[in-house]
Order: structure tokens, then sequence, then C-alpha cells
């Protein structure tokens, strides 16, 4: 085998392992950002949503949100969900002045998801707000080949749903005070 004959040789062996690695690669960080535009002042839809337990004040979904120490970092949120379910979350960071707060799932709990953050954030906007609720997170199968329910397309699904369903009925509550 000459030189080049070689060199070929090698490239082949270097893509085919780059090829076979790239199939293996595990579930890839999926983000999700939900917005909405509230005709009524930041200062007033902060007060709906900046303590940690007032969850279950206004999204349809949750029945309790107990939180055991308040708006205090590290504080951990017990979600009890209306139909059955239930999550775990820590507050992670709390800025009142900046009408912002952070939190991680300890566990996916009802959601397909797993090593979920969020962040949900009021801003003045004209007379009015906007909320945005973000959140980062792996879907709920780790490994390759996963099922229907616990797949990237679910986990984005999921997260988007409660990100919508919470966000349209802030508005709405938010809009009729």
């Amino acid at each position: 085998m000459n030189t080049m004959q070689r060199r070929h040789l090698l490239a082949f062996a270097v893509l085919a392992s780059l090829a076979g690695a790239s199939a293996a690669h595990g579930p890839t960080r999926q983000k999700v950002v939900e917005q909405v535009t509230i005709a009524a002042p930041a200062d007033k839809v902060w007060g709906l949503i900046r303590n940690f337990d007032a969850l279950k004040d206004w999204h349809p979904a949750v029945e309790a949100s107990a939180a055991d120490k308040g708006n205090e970092e590290g504080s951990v949120r017990q979600l009890k969900l209306k139909g059955g379910g239930a999550m775990t979350e820590a507050l992670e960071s709390h800025d009142a002045a900046r009408m912002k707060y952070s939190y991680r799932a300890k566990d996916g709990g009802a959601l397909p998801v797993t090593n979920y953050t969020s962040t949900l954030s009021v801003r003045s906007e004209g007379a009015g707000a906007i909320v945005e609720w973000r959140g980062a997170f792996y879907r709920g199968h780790p490994n390759n080949d996963p099922p229907p329910d616990q797949n990237d397309e679910a986990a984005v699904a999921a997260i988007t749903g409660v990100y919508r369903a919470g966000l349209a009925n802030l508005k709405l509550l938010a809009e009729r005070r």
C-alpha cells in the first residue's frame, strides 16, 4: 500500500468513526420561550405572580403550590396538579426589583422532561406589561430511541402547553381586575 492509499484509508476511518459518534449522541437541550402582552401595569401583573407559592392562584392546571420558605432562595415548592400529578421545584433566584425569578425542577414529575430550569419575568411595555416564561430542559428519556411520549417533541409540547395555559389565564386575571 502506498502513502496515498494509506492517507485515504486513514481519512475514511476518521470519517467513519465521526459518523458513528454523531449517530450515538444523546439528547440535546431543548428550550421554550413564551410571552404574553397584558393590558395592565407591570407592577400589578408582578403582584399576581411574584410569590413562589402563588402558581395555584393563576395557573389553571395547578391545585396547590406550597413553598416551604416563600421567596427565599432554596425554597422548595410542592406542586399538586388538578386531575393528578405532582412536581417538586426549588427557587434558585428571586429579584423583586427586576420582577423576575428562576427555579429548577427536582425531577420531571408529571412532565416528560429532565433537568428542567425556568425563569418567569415581567417588564413594562407602555401602559401594559410583557410576561415572559422561558425554560430549558432535556427530554424525559435520556437514551437514544425514546418512546414517543418521552422524546424531544413530547417534552417541547408539554412545556409549551404549560406556559401558554398559564400565561393566557394570567392575562385574563390581570386584565379583569
